[in-house]
Protein backbone atom coordinates (compact mmCIF):
# COMPACT_ATOMS: atom_id res chain seq x y z
CA UNK A 1 0.00 0.00 0.00
CA UNK A 2 1.44 3.38 -0.92
CA UNK A 3 1.77 6.22 1.52
CA UNK A 4 -0.81 8.09 -0.57
CA UNK A 5 -3.36 5.26 -0.24
CA UNK A 6 -2.67 5.07 3.49
CA UNK A 7 -3.36 8.79 3.92
CA UNK A 8 -6.44 8.56 1.76
CA UNK A 9 -7.93 5.81 3.89
CA UNK A 10 -7.28 7.84 7.07
CA UNK A 11 -4.92 5.22 8.45
CA UNK A 12 -1.82 5.84 10.49
CA UNK A 13 1.33 6.05 8.34
CA UNK A 14 2.50 3.02 10.35
CA UNK A 15 -0.35 0.80 9.15
CA UNK A 16 1.64 -0.63 6.23
CA UNK A 17 4.65 -1.63 8.33
CA UNK A 18 5.13 -4.90 10.27
CA UNK A 19 3.56 -4.92 13.72
CA UNK A 20 6.97 -5.32 15.36
CA UNK A 21 8.15 -2.14 13.68
CA UNK A 22 5.03 -0.27 14.81
CA UNK A 23 5.66 -1.39 18.38
CA UNK A 24 9.29 -0.22 18.16
CA UNK A 25 8.14 3.22 16.98
CA UNK A 26 5.58 3.47 19.78
CA UNK A 27 8.20 2.43 22.35
CA UNK A 28 10.62 5.07 21.06
CA UNK A 29 7.95 7.76 21.13
CA UNK A 30 6.98 6.74 24.67
CA UNK A 31 10.47 7.81 25.74
CA UNK A 32 10.19 11.12 23.87
CA UNK A 33 12.37 10.15 20.92
CA UNK A 34 12.61 13.00 18.45
CA UNK A 35 12.90 13.21 14.69
CA UNK A 36 11.54 9.67 14.23
CA UNK A 37 11.78 8.44 10.64
CA UNK A 38 11.34 5.12 8.89
CA UNK A 39 13.36 4.53 5.75
CA UNK A 40 11.70 1.96 3.51
CA UNK A 41 14.61 0.16 1.87
CA UNK A 42 12.51 -2.60 0.34
CA UNK A 43 12.82 -1.41 -3.24
CA UNK A 44 16.60 -1.37 -3.32
CA UNK A 45 19.41 -3.82 -2.79
CA UNK A 46 19.61 -3.31 0.96
CA UNK A 47 20.43 -5.95 3.55
CA UNK A 48 17.24 -5.16 5.49
CA UNK A 49 13.74 -3.91 4.68
CA UNK A 50 13.57 -0.86 6.95
CA UNK A 51 15.58 1.49 9.12
CA UNK A 52 13.93 3.09 12.12
CA UNK A 53 15.96 6.19 12.94
CA UNK A 54 15.38 8.45 15.92
CA UNK A 55 17.20 10.76 18.29
CA UNK A 56 17.60 11.15 22.02
CA UNK A 57 18.92 14.43 23.43
CA UNK A 58 21.76 12.81 25.39
CA UNK A 59 23.32 9.42 26.16
CA UNK A 60 20.89 8.74 29.01
CA UNK A 61 17.86 9.30 26.77
CA UNK A 62 19.42 7.22 23.97
CA UNK A 63 19.74 4.34 26.45
CA UNK A 64 16.16 4.82 27.69
CA UNK A 65 14.81 4.73 24.12
CA UNK A 66 16.90 1.66 23.31
CA UNK A 67 15.82 -0.12 26.49
CA UNK A 68 12.15 0.65 25.82
CA UNK A 69 12.33 -0.75 22.29
CA UNK A 70 14.14 -3.91 23.40
CA UNK A 71 11.76 -4.49 26.30
CA UNK A 72 8.60 -3.93 24.23
CA UNK A 73 9.68 -6.29 21.45
CA UNK A 74 10.88 -8.94 23.91
CA UNK A 75 7.64 -8.85 25.92
CA UNK A 76 5.26 -8.59 22.98
CA UNK A 77 6.93 -10.92 20.48
CA UNK A 78 9.73 -12.73 22.33
CA UNK A 79 11.95 -10.90 19.84
CA UNK A 80 15.55 -10.06 20.69
CA UNK A 81 17.99 -8.18 18.47
CA UNK A 82 20.49 -10.38 16.69
CA UNK A 83 23.12 -7.73 17.26
CA UNK A 84 23.51 -4.61 19.41
CA UNK A 85 26.22 -2.01 18.91
CA UNK A 86 27.11 1.18 20.74
CA UNK A 87 25.09 0.78 23.93
CA UNK A 88 28.07 1.48 26.22
CA UNK A 89 28.74 4.96 24.88
CA UNK A 90 25.14 5.53 23.76
CA UNK A 91 25.92 8.12 21.12
CA UNK A 92 24.64 5.82 18.36
CA UNK A 93 22.98 2.54 19.28
CA UNK A 94 22.13 0.00 16.60
CA UNK A 95 19.63 -2.83 17.18
CA UNK A 96 19.50 -5.41 14.38
CA UNK A 97 16.18 -7.26 14.10
CA UNK A 98 16.95 -8.68 10.61
CA UNK A 99 13.82 -7.30 8.88
CA UNK A 100 14.51 -3.87 10.31
CA UNK A 101 17.35 -2.07 12.02
CA UNK A 102 16.87 0.54 14.72
CA UNK A 103 19.32 3.45 14.94
CA UNK A 104 19.10 5.68 18.02
CA UNK A 105 21.39 8.71 17.83
CA UNK A 106 22.35 11.78 19.76
CA UNK A 107 21.59 14.79 17.53
CA UNK A 108 25.26 15.50 16.84
CA UNK A 109 26.10 12.01 15.64
CA UNK A 110 22.90 11.77 13.63
CA UNK A 111 23.82 14.94 11.77
CA UNK A 112 27.40 13.73 11.27
CA UNK A 113 26.49 10.30 9.84
CA UNK A 114 23.39 11.53 7.97
CA UNK A 115 21.87 8.11 7.25
CA UNK A 116 18.82 9.74 5.68
CA UNK A 117 21.07 11.41 3.12
CA UNK A 118 23.20 8.30 2.63
CA UNK A 119 20.06 6.26 1.89
CA UNK A 120 18.48 9.13 -0.05
CA UNK A 121 16.75 6.88 -2.58
CA UNK A 122 14.73 5.16 0.17
CA UNK A 123 11.22 6.32 0.93
CA UNK A 124 11.25 8.52 4.07
CA UNK A 125 8.28 8.23 6.44
CA UNK A 126 8.52 10.85 9.22
CA UNK A 127 6.53 10.07 12.37
CA UNK A 128 5.27 11.95 15.41
CA UNK A 129 3.02 11.10 18.34
CA UNK A 130 0.15 12.69 16.42
CA UNK A 131 0.76 10.73 13.21
CA UNK A 132 0.93 7.41 15.09
CA UNK A 133 -2.08 7.86 17.36
CA UNK A 134 -5.35 6.27 16.23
Amino acid sequence: MSTQASKKAGESPLARFPVEMREAVEAALSKKASNVVILDLGHGNAFTDFFLICSGQNARQVQAITDAIEERLRKSFQLKPSHVEGYGESQWVLLDYFDFIVHVFTPELREFYALERLWGSAEHVPLTDESVSP
